[in-house]
């Protein structure tokens, strides 16, 4: 929906706020807002106009009495119903979900969170307590940067934004050890720079007299573990079914076109036959990216897909000759690692869609962690594993290449396990400390950086709570992972739709960094020598591994991805030797 910036100090900071706003002006272009108090206060807000399009809804916002101002990025899509709930507590002034948060914040205070059902990142200056109250959704789909510089407090929804006013950051070698030796991204309050912090999904932050306190208000494991679960496996197929439509229904909300991304796979193939069987007839887009090799695209599949349905398909080809430009600016629009050329080709539909005038996208994003759908939740899979596709026989990480320099700062990430068994709490890994949150920040800076919303159905609260609960044997049976959702959408997909398998990889990646993008991975490869991190690394071990790639050994892409993505990073950081 937008972006979000502020700065708590006690010198003017005009300046830099405005700087700070201009670095993410992509997040929000239809408006730029500014609220300051006493030359100590900064709020700043760039808008992307979606739900009530008038200047009323403009950020910051204030209540009438002015003692309030708000800003705030995402969407709560149960603001009709909140609304209507405080409208005798509250006097509404416009039709916008903003306001109905911030007369949610005022009447039941930081408890007002447990009634959003929504994605958001949002922080409310309270002018008479001096108080800075920020929180972050259940998930983590928007973000919430904030770091301590000297004796002022930054926050932002970039780290650029934050970078821009504070200077280049060091590294946090802590994570960029794990991210190479483990494929680690970092804990939740964790980012790749040193002292730079995020907000973690499901947090709230308050900040009041420079102390900052962090705590937890959404409670996932009480939830689960209270929440009633049947073992009839109809009544169970539909208070689930209820559920789904109501979250899609819900995402429907807006003031602008809404389109959606599909894949050929099953999640988005359900998502497809939902919003048809809830909205016929209006012709809803349809994206989808390809890259032109069969032995990859999904597109036969989302031809099949369509046949049946009248919704336009617009087709994104993703060329090799692309890769080296797109990187370049996925690098800088990310900020941190990001997950390679499959990231690339989902960034050019949103490009596109911009282009069409379509604002608001949905995708099928987490089904797979609702119910167990990677191949690693098998029995017979290492229960350390989290990239799918990769056999438990093999390591994607070449922990050779790294110097022993920085792989002294390593930690082997240690999940929590808060359930009395494994498939659940591999779930609940993958939820929030590993699949999920890396897909969010991806998927967040790819569809703002073409100012477009990405809405996620399927991460409705009270879907993933009430997969989590259900027994083991409704997710997985025999071979077959996701069976209650492929159960449930057997009366209205294809057999070969229904049972296909998930498929790891859809692009040509492997082949492509020993063909097409040969020259551009040996250049990226070669910056590392001369980078100012250049002893990180065992550069012999490096041109070892790459040899081997080049020869035939190609089970896994991602180290060599990790070098090049490192090298394109690398600028991002301020420069200081290892200790």
């Amino acid at each position: 929906m937008c972006g979000i910036a502020g700065i708590i100090t006690k010198s003017n900071k005009r300046a830099a706020l405005e700087k700070m706003l201009y670095t993410q002006q992509h997040r929000g272009p239809d408006y730029t807002g500014f609220y300051e108090e006493e030359s100590s206060i900064y709020l700043g807000h760039n808008r992307l106009s979606i739900i009530d399009l008038s200047p009323e809804a403009n950020q910051p916002f204030a209540d009438k009495k002015g003692r309030y101002l708000l800003v705030f990025n995402g969407e709560i899509y149960n603001y009709i119903e909140l609304r209507e709930r405080l409208k005798k507590r509250y006097d509404f002034t416009t039709q916008s979900d903003t306001e109905v948060l911030l007369a949610a914040f005022i009447i039941y205070g930081e408890s007002c969170l447990e009634h959003l059902n929504g994605m958001f990142a949002f922080a409310i200056w309270d002018s008479h307590k001096k108080t800075l109250f920020a929180a972050r959704d259940r998930f983590g789909v928007k973000p919430f940067y904030y770091f301590m510089y000297g004796e002022d407090f930054y926050f932002a929804s970039e780290i650029k934004s934050i970078r821009a006013v504070t200077g280049a950051l060091l590294p946090n070698k802590k994570v960029w050890a794990n991210y190479f030796l483990h494929g680690s991204y970092g804990l939740p309050n964790e980012t790749f720079y040193d002292g730079l912090n995020q907000l973690p999904p499901g947090h709230f932050l308050t900040l009041k007299n420079d102390q900052i306190k962090v705590k937890i208000w959404y409670d996932f494991v009480k939830n689960v573990l209270e929440a009633e679960r049947t073992t009839d496996f109809k009544i169970a197929q539909e208070q689930y079914l209820d559920l789904l439509k109501d979250a899609i229904n819900l995402r429907f909300r807006a003031d602008v076109p809404i389109g959606f991304n599909i894949s050929g796979g099953l999640d988005s193939s359900l998502l497809l036959a939902l919003v048809n069987n809830m909205h016929e007839g209006s012709q809803i887009k349809v994206y989808t990216f390809y890259t032109g090799d069969e032995r990859y695209d999904e597109l036969p599949w989302v031809e099949q897909m369509l046949q049946t349905v009248e919704n336009p398909l617009q087709k994104v080809r993703l060329k090799s000759s692309e890769v080296k430009d797109y990187a370049r600016r996925l690098a800088a629009a990310q900020d941190e690692p990001f997950g390679g050329i499959p990231t690339i080709a989902y960034a050019k539909i949103f490009e596109q869609a911009r282009k069409d005038g379509v604002i608001v996208l949905l995708d099928g994003q987490g089904m797979d962690e609702q119910w167990a759908g990677y191949d690693y939740y098998a029995e017979k899979a290492k229960e350390n594993s989290t990239i799918q596709g990769i056999s438990s026989q093999s390591t994607p990480f070449k922990s050779a290449c790294i110097s022993e320099k920085l792989a002294r700062y390593a930690e082997k990430p240690v999940y929590p396990k808060p359930f009395d068994n494994r498939i659940q709490n591999l779930q609940y890994r993958d939820l929030f400390y590993t699949k999920l949150p890396r897909a969010l920040r991806f998927n967040d800076r790819i569809s703002m950086a073409s100012s477009t919303e990405l809405r996620e159905p399927f991460l409705d609260y009270r879907l993933i709570e009430f997969a989590f609960a259900q027994q083991a044997a409704f997710k997985i049976k025999g071979d077959v992972h996701k069976y209650f959702l492929r159960e449930l959408v057997k009366d209205v997909l294809p057999n070969k739709l229904t049972y296909a398998p998930k498929r790891p990889l859809q692009t040509p990646q492997r082949e492509w960094f020993t063909e097409d993008l040969k020259p551009y991975v040996d250049q990226q490869v070669e910056a590392l020598k001369s980078s100012p991190f250049a002893d990180w690394f065992v550069h012999e071990e490096i041109e070892c591994e790459l040899q081997k790639y080049k020869s035939g050994e190609r089970q896994s892409s991602f180290h060599i991805w990790q070098w090049i993505n490192f090298s394109l990073l690398s600028t991002s950081f301020k420069s200081q030797g290892l200790d």
